[in-house]
């Protein structure tokens, strides 16, 4: 029985955190890039990429990021090159439009961050970062493993 309610817990807590990230999400995210393109720019914003990386990354099949990307580079979000070593490939970076669609978002995002640092103690926050990575890591990896 307890287990049952520790479940329904899990539950109803990952649900309530989910429709406010989403909420959140949808206030930072400017209306005319989808999720999607802003995931494909944010693995960008850490590193330049070859679209087979970001579609194994993202879990994206070839042909919808293909999609994507023509759209973000249509809106001049990204720029793509041949590769030095593999001209058939091409690398795909953010341009200076870009980077300044994911700096205004950030500062969203630093807005929650400042809220969790109101809200949690040092070490909540040390134990919030390594369960949230943990279960992002899984997610992603199912995910991926699933597409």
């Amino acid at each position: 029985m307890e287990e049952k309610m520790m479940e329904e817990k899990l539950i109803n807590v990952l649900t309530n955190l989910q429709c406010e990230l989403v909420a959140e999400r949808s206030l930072v995210n400017p209306k005319e890039i989808t999720w999607t393109q802003y995931d494909i720019l944010t693995a960008l914003q850490i590193q330049s990429s070859l679209p087979s990386k970001l579609s194994a990354s993202l879990g994206l099949s070839r042909s919808k990021l293909s999609k994507n990307l023509v759209n973000l580079r249509k809106m001049m979000y990204i720029k793509q090159y041949p590769d030095k070593i593999d001209h058939r490939e091409l690398i795909t970076s953010l341009t200076p439009k870009g980077e300044d669609l994911l700096n205004n978002i950030d500062a969203g995002h630093n807005y929650l961050a400042k809220i969790a640092q109101k809200v949690f103690s040092e070490e909540e926050q040390q134990q919030f970062i390594a369960l949230s990575q943990k279960l992002v890591t899984t997610l992603r990896k199912e995910r991926i493993k699933n597409e």
